[in-house]
């Protein structure tokens, strides 16, 4: 199996370490936390994509960058980030579970109330560095739904497997899987 995938995104070019996730699968690994120069670059042409919202939602954490970027494009003064937990300071936090290609495992995803609130009747994007199976989307799709808020965009800067063939999803390249074959 090859060691490295070339991304091409956004005018960046980036050698991505290809990584086994599991018996029979392997993932170019894509992470923009640190990574300004891709979310930079990345965040106006998906911005350009988007239609009119009123909020930005994203899972914690590799999201945040990118809600925080198309947020100061378009002048929003706040994101929400659906937390792993739920925190101390979170009044009648929404919950949901979910289980993604990465962590493989059940994992919360919590919105604190006070958010929560403020989606109801609001139209919201969901963003993500990375859609694969779509269960972390589904997930916050959930929880914006519980909120009252209307989803009006999903996107992120890529799609990777079969989520590139969706066409509910804004992106703007295809990441591959890497199957392993069994010996």
């Amino acid at each position: 199996m090859q060691k490295y995938y070339t991304l091409n995104v956004a005018g960046v070019t980036r050698e991505l370490p290809i990584m086994r996730i599991s018996d029979d699968l392997a993932i170019a690994s894509f992470v923009i936390l640190g990574d300004c120069e891709i979310v930079v670059k990345s965040a106006p042409l998906i911005e350009q994509l988007l239609p009119q919202v009123d909020y930005v939602v994203t899972a914690e954490a590799k999201g945040i960058p990118l809600a925080h970027e198309l947020c100061r494009l378009r002048n929003l003064p706040t994101y929400i980030v659906a937390r792993k937990s739920v925190k101390p300071y979170m009044g009648h936090p929404l919950t949901d579970e979910v289980v993604s290609i990465t962590t493989q495992k059940k994992q919360l995803l919590c919105m604190d109330g006070k958010d929560a609130t403020l989606l109801k009747g609001k139209r919201v994007a969901i963003v993500d560095d990375v859609i694969s199976t779509g269960e972390s989307l589904s997930a916050i799709e959930r929880l914006v739904e519980k909120a009252g808020g209307i989803i009006a965009a999903k996107a992120a800067i890529l799609a990777e497997g079969d989520a590139a063939k969706r066409k509910d999803i804004i992106f703007l390249e295809e990441l591959p899987l890497f199957p392993i074959e069994k010996q």
